[in-house]
């Protein structure tokens, strides 16, 4: 909980920071925040997809092949989403441009915390599922991971329509996050958009 109060308390910081003081502020994210940003961006539409294709296969050893590939991701994806967040609560991130109102504001605060808690709360559910259904996670086919909880057929059907849940509810999520992002790059022609983009303009380790 420490680590989400003190990304909390840099979203207030930023919030409430004079304009004059923002605008000397560096402009760009890390490095390190933009890498985690895409590898976490990209790795939750890729396993968003391979999950989606491999639902509607039927039973196969390749159907199985692919379910341990999802796993393995989700499981990685999960250890990305807590480095990022442990960068993010001790790495203050660029202030929001000062033309955004407090409106805007506020819900830009409010769809990044949604954003956070699915890039957990997916993979938990997913392994939740996996431990109440009886099926092991073994990461990369070499780490066994333990059971978060016992054999449970009716729990283990529940976390799977939660797991399905958040996953739709992610993609409306990250659908509106780059509308937001699209729009602050080609109408109010800020810097949002181009400083979590790698390759431009100046970047910190």
């Amino acid at each position: 909980m420490s680590v989400l109060n003190n990304l909390f308390k840099h979203e207030a910081l930023l919030t409430h920071m004079p304009s004059s003081e923002t605008e000397s502020m560096e402009q760009r994210y890390t490095r390190t925040a933009i890498l985690l940003h895409w590898l976490v961006a990209f790795g939750l539409v890729g396993t968003f997809a391979l999950g989606f294709y491999m639902e509607g296969l039927p039973f196969s050893p390749n159907k199985l092949k692919l379910y341990s590939w999802h796993k393995w991701a989700g499981v990685t994806l999960l250890a990305l989403a807590l480095l990022r967040l442990v960068w993010r609560a001790t790495h203050r991130p660029p202030a929001l441009p000062s033309s955004m109102g407090p409106f805007a504001t506020l819900a830009a605060h409010a769809g990044h915390a949604v954003l956070y808690f699915l890039m957990l709360a997916i993979p938990v559910s997913g392994w939740l599922m996996s431990s109440a259904k009886g099926v092991p996670v073994v990461w990369f086919g070499i780490v066994p991971l333990p059971d978060l909880v016992p054999k449970d057929k009716e729990l283990g059907n529940l976390l799977q329509s939660l797991h399905v849940i958040f996953n739709y509810t992610l993609l409306v999520a990250v659908a509106g996050h780059a509308a937001a992002a699209l729009q602050h790059h080609f109408i109010k022609k800020d810097q949002v958009l181009t400083r979590m983009l790698p390759a431009l303009g100046r970047r910190q380790a």
